[in-house]
């Protein structure tokens, strides 16, 4: 679920719809959830698709840890990628504001979390932009986005959180504990997809160390 104070709006032919700010979400605000309404879409239940379907899937879709296709009911998927985003996955199965959003500004989000199987060329036009998207940006940039997501988590509980209800309890319990002291920080690079561990029926808790 996209944060309630957002809206869809069409941008142009090239970029077609992006997802906007309609009021100030500060840094640490809890900007998406991955909610019981999404649709999971397994790798086998990807190959049953037609070749047009899966078109569309991939188009709308992000691929978590255990390699599952995630499509949002609402319109969380036409957040647009961007090199110099405001919002970020963490570990904690939610995404947050990694700096301040102005209203009317577009949300925007790191699609190198993603898990994608090819390289993307990228049009976010920043001057920061890494021209295409690659599978092995995760292990490129994760210790950078950390630090981002370190600075917004810090801040979380001081700014509102009308998504926090939407988390589910052992997610709430594990970040909670981070933030109270009690367990380790859980890296973005636990979103990474490693099929090996996936087909082996192993769990993907993954120390990047």
């Amino acid at each position: 679920m996209i944060h309630p104070h957002t809206r869809i709006q069409f941008i142009n032919d090239e970029m077609g719809y992006g997802v906007f700010a309609t009021h100030f979400l500060p840094k640490g605000t809890i900007t998406y959830v991955k909610d019981s309404l999404e649709m999971e879409i397994t790798p086998e239940a990807f190959g049953h698709y037609s070749a047009e379907m899966q078109e569309v899937i991939e188009k709308y879709s992000y691929i978590d840890e255990k390699g599952v296709r995630i499509v949002s009911w609402d319109f969380a998927k036409y957040v647009n990628h961007c090199c110099n985003c405001n919002t970020m996955s963490t570990g904690y199965g939610f995404e947050i504001a990694i700096r301040d959003i102005q209203p009317g500004e577009q949300v925007t989000d790191e699609y190198g979390i993603f898990n994608i199987k090819e390289e993307m060329e990228l049009q976010c036009h920043q001057k920061n932009c890494r021209r295409r998207l690659s599978p092995d940006d995760f292990d490129h940039y994760y210790q950078q986005w950390d630090e981002q997501l370190k600075g917004a988590l810090a801040v979380l509980l001081s700014v509102d959180q009308p998504l926090i209800p939407i988390l589910d309890i052992q997610a709430r319990e594990e970040f909670m504990a981070y933030l109270q002291g009690k367990t380790p920080y859980r890296s973005v690079y636990n979103l990474k997809y490693f099929p090996q561990y996936a087909s082996n029926g192993v769990g993907t808790n993954v120390n990047p160390e």
